[in-house]
């Protein structure tokens, strides 16, 4: 089998070069865009290309009688490891591959350890910025979902080679935290807090916290209030397995002249003017809808100068690709800094603004209501002490970011299959009762025999279960490429699957009484383990070995 560079092995991928390779001498050019991909029915093969349909255009042929050249080729290059080599339909490739195949690809996976799936090193540096919840109040279930995704996509960034540094800005400027300030100083005086204040019980607790609040003014205990709310989120975001390189404050780049250092530099290219005694920016000349306000006439600067500046601080940091996570209420938000951010110069590929969805607890049909002023607040931590932490990590990365998600508590608090989460442990803990059972001594053997020797025919769950263990390193990649988390939960639910059809239909530990190969069964269980486990890791999930 072809070696793949890299850190680990990836047969699929050493494959898919065959592929590539028998093409380019075919065609004398590389060919972008060739796939190669598991076909939806068995009887179509163990992995399908369109290599020849995008070959044919450059040889000048038509498709089909480029796939017969180009599966010989294959064929050629593969020799014994590939049964046969079909033409289908418009001009796809289906290969059929030989159990010789599968043993070798099962043995190179697993002498990698723990280090399959990790890609190679990219070079690329990645800032992500997540979460990033006003600090005026306890982290939501909410902005839990945001904890989950950015932590997860962090992992799989990591996994796919890629530098990464997780940010939080702390929104601890401007009116909102004034109106905090506002709600603990009532509080504090046994008032009711201001109509547009903060009504929760969290805040008398503040007030009681912070002692003579009664006396302070609002800017001090906003000031105070904000300090000990970020210790709180720091906290419950610990306990849901999430960390940050770094709290940016957002005071900083108003007590550090960043943001008049912002707006010198947009003057300085001509996208400033001035209307009305304001300071506003020409984004409509950049795409946005209309031209957007950065000091107002009174002095104050917006929101958006301060964002701008920020921005500006990411990209001066050296930065290849910036990441940000926004609430489902900032869509018209993200024009604006797009337009901002080419206005400063930069390559509008080099920041990415993902709109995160809401997420609904469902209880007994009906939805729970979450308000961070009014009071009725579901808070992560909430969330944590009802469902557990796993069963609120994976839940809450089912689904793309883009898409609003329903979390049906009861379902999270079942243990049974229908729970896909204790599904998967459960697959897991499964497997380590399996290898507890033959022995760590008779799996130290099995992992290191020689898995071509024998030349037993593989049963179908046998062939199905290796072919999706060799999928992770493609799943990582995919993943990170495509900023989705979401593809690891079914992934590592698909896992499980197949390896409950395995263990269906193959005996593992006593294999070599009936005669099977006990050394390739024992070398797939222990790489489904290996596989699950990374998985439900990159979805910031424990993985059990008892349950």
């Amino acid at each position: 089998m072809a070696q793949v560079t890299g850190t680990t092995a990836d047969p699929i991928r050493s494959l898919e070069g065959v592929v590539s390779a028998a093409a380019l001498e075919l065609g004398g050019t590389p060919v972008a865009g060739a796939r190669l991909e598991r076909p939806p029915r068995r009887d179509f093969g163990d992995f399908s290309s369109n290599a020849p349909m995008l070959l044919a255009p450059i040889v000048r042929e038509p498709p089909r009688e480029v796939a017969e050249r180009l599966g010989q080729r294959v064929a050629d290059a593969l020799g014994p490891e590939l049964e046969r080599v079909e033409v289908a339909g418009p001009g796809f490739l289906n290969l059929f591959l030989a159990d010789a195949w599968f043993r070798e690809a099962l043995g190179a996976a697993a002498a990698a350890e723990d280090a399959y799936g990790r890609l190679p090193a990219t070079g690329l540096r990645h800032l992500v910025e997540f979460v990033s919840a006003n600090p005026t109040g306890p982290i939501t279930v909410a902005s839990g979902r945001h904890a989950a995704w950015g932590d997860s996509l962090c992992r799989i960034l990591e996994a796919a080679g890629h530098h990464v540094q997780r940010e939080y800005y702390v929104n601890d400027e401007g009116s909102q935290v004034l109106r905090f300030g506002e709600s603990i100083r009532a509080r504090a005086r046994g008032q009711e807090p201001p109509d547009d204040g903060y009504r929760g019980a969290y805040v008398a607790d503040l007030a009681d916290r912070l002692g003579a609040g009664a006396n302070a003014s609002a800017a001090e205990l906003a000031e105070a209030g904000v300090e000990l709310m970020v210790e709180e989120i720091c906290a419950s975001l610990e306990r849901f397995r999430v960390r940050f390189d770094r709290f940016f404050r957002e005071h900083e780049l108003h007590r550090e002249g960043a943001i008049e250092s912002a707006l010198a530099l947009l003057r300085e290219r001509g996208h400033v003017y001035e209307h009305e005694d304001a300071v506003w920016l020409r984004t409509t000349e950049l795409g946005d809808d209309k031209d957007r306000v950065l000091r107002r006439s009174d002095g104050e600067y917006t929101y958006f100068a301060a964002d701008i500046a920020y921005h500006l601080d990411k990209a001066d940091r050296g930065f290849d690709r910036l990441v940000d996570l926004w609430g489902a209420d900032h869509h018209g938000y993200v024009g604006r800094v797009q337009a901002a951010w080419r206005a400063l110069g930069h390559d509008p590929d080099a920041l990415e603004l993902l709109i995160m969805q809401l997420v609904n607890l469902v209880e007994r049909g009906q939805r729970v209501q979450m308000s961070k002023r009014q009071g009725e607040i579901v808070t992560l931590d909430d969330l944590i002490d009802d469902i557990g932490v796993d069963a609120a990590r994976f839940f809450m990365l089912q689904r793309s970011h883009d898409t609003t998600l329903d979390l049906d508590l009861a379902l999270a608090r079942e243990q049974s299959q229908d729970n896909p989460v204790y599904y998967v442990q459960y697959a897991h803990a499964r497997i380590a009762s399996i290898l507890r059972k033959a022995g760590d001594a008779r799996v130290r053997e099995a992992l290191s025999a020689d898995l071509s020797a024998r030349g037993d025919a593989l049963n179908t769950s046998e062939r199905d279960l290796v072919k999706r263990v060799l999928e992770l390193p493609a799943e990582i990649a995919i993943a990170a490429e495509r900023r989705a988390p979401h593809r690891l939960t079914t992934y590592a639910h698909d896992v499980a699957q197949d390896f409950s059809a395995f263990y269906r239909d193959s005996r593992v530990v006593g294999a070599a009484e009936d005669g099977d190969d006990e050394d390739f069964r024992l070398t797939l269980a222990v790489q489904a383990k290996r596989v699950i486990a990374r998985s439900l890791d990159l979805l910031g999930v424990e993985a059990p070995e008892r349950m």
